[in-house]
């Protein structure tokens, strides 16, 4: 609609100032001839609006002119308060700014939309941390938010999953991504991305280098390349098993992230057998033995060597007791 598009321009240029006329038509997807057409509109209805043309032309609003209009819709004004409730800002400490700032939004908002706004706050929660997840290492952030934020270098002291002791990095970061309740650190090391859990962070400080990213990638450039590593990751190992029915629930729930397949119907499916077979994929042989943990509810049906493997791991724990 024309006058989302009004709207839309006029936020814009309070947010950002002189905008080229080209940038404008992208973002709101129209011809360079409809955004001059709608400043000649918000010109005629009182908006201290003025295009110049040009190589370093733009359009751009009388220097001081502010409106309070916010523009939003009543599911827009739903959406901020779902964003407050992810919890992200409380890692970041940002609790009283985002307090503040929903005030603000708020007062701002029309009267009709108020309720449902302040209504979402009390009805949705959204919590990204896993059922069961276990106590987490502390994360401090403040130093990579002020790495990320001026666009320094860091030097990190970063311990590997398995590793004894930390490896020392110097990184270009991109910035900070929160995956399912995980904080990650996205950055370059000698020009290619990386990936670091901010947990396994032992130490981190700033320097006085500039970042050097390549040029033209955005964290969300940088992130999409590093998820698609970890997601498409080539298997290592495909394992069948029969899990005790009685035990079914509990085996979904740990085994979720390396199950690939389920008799059809699930657990409650076929309820004539009392084991119920199933399909798990693991990067590495060794990650087999966290099955130990089901015991003599679970068996291994194939491949020979992941049955070796639990077989070994269940001997060391035999042989640690009886020691």
């Amino acid at each position: 609609m024309k006058a989302d598009r009004l709207l839309s321009i006029l936020l814009l240029l309070q947010t950002r100032g002189r905008v080229p006329a080209h940038e404008v038509a992208e973002r709101l997807e129209v011809s360079v001839r409809t955004i001059y057409r709608d400043v000649e509109a918000l010109s005629a209805s009182g908006v201290p609006v003025y295009a110049e043309r040009g190589r370093h032309g733009g359009i751009e609003l009388l220097a001081g002119f502010r409106t309070d209009v916010t523009g939003l819709t009543a599911d827009e004004s739903r959406a901020l308060f779902v964003l407050a409730a992810q919890g992200a800002h409380t890692a970041l400490g940002l609790d009283e700014a985002l307090g503040s700032a929903l005030r603000k939004v708020m007062a701002a908002l029309p009267a009709p939309h108020r309720p449902a706004a302040e209504a979402t706050s009390r009805r949705v929660l959204v919590d990204a941390s896993r059922w069961k997840g276990g106590p987490r290492q502390a994360v401090d952030l403040e130093t990579l938010q002020d790495a990320v934020f001026a666009d320094r270098r860091l030097r990190l002291s970063y311990r590997h999953s398995g590793a004894r002791e930390p490896s020392t990095y110097t990184v270009d970061p991109y910035g900070l991504v929160s995956k399912a309740g995980v904080w990650c650190l996205v950055a370059d090391r000698r020009g290619k991305p990386r990936l670091f859990r901010a947990d396994r962070v032992r130490s981190a400080t700033v320097l006085s280098d500039t970042a050097k990213r390549r040029p033209g990638v955005e964290l969300a450039d940088a992130w999409e390349v590093l998820r698609r590593q970890v997601e498409e990751r080539p298997t290592g190992i495909d394992v069948t098993v029969r899990v005790r029915r009685a035990y079914a629930d509990m085996f979904l729930r740990l085994q979720a992230a390396w199950l690939t397949a389920l008799p059809e119907g699930g657990p409650e499916g076929d309820g004539g057998s009392e084991w119920l077979t199933a399909q798990l994929s693991y990067g590495r042989l060794g990650e087999v033995r966290g099955l130990l943990v089901f015991a003599d509810r679970l068996e291994i049906l194939s491949p020979p060597e992941a049955r070796a493997e639990l077989a070994a791991a269940a001997t060391s724990v035999t042989e640690l007791y009886q020691g």
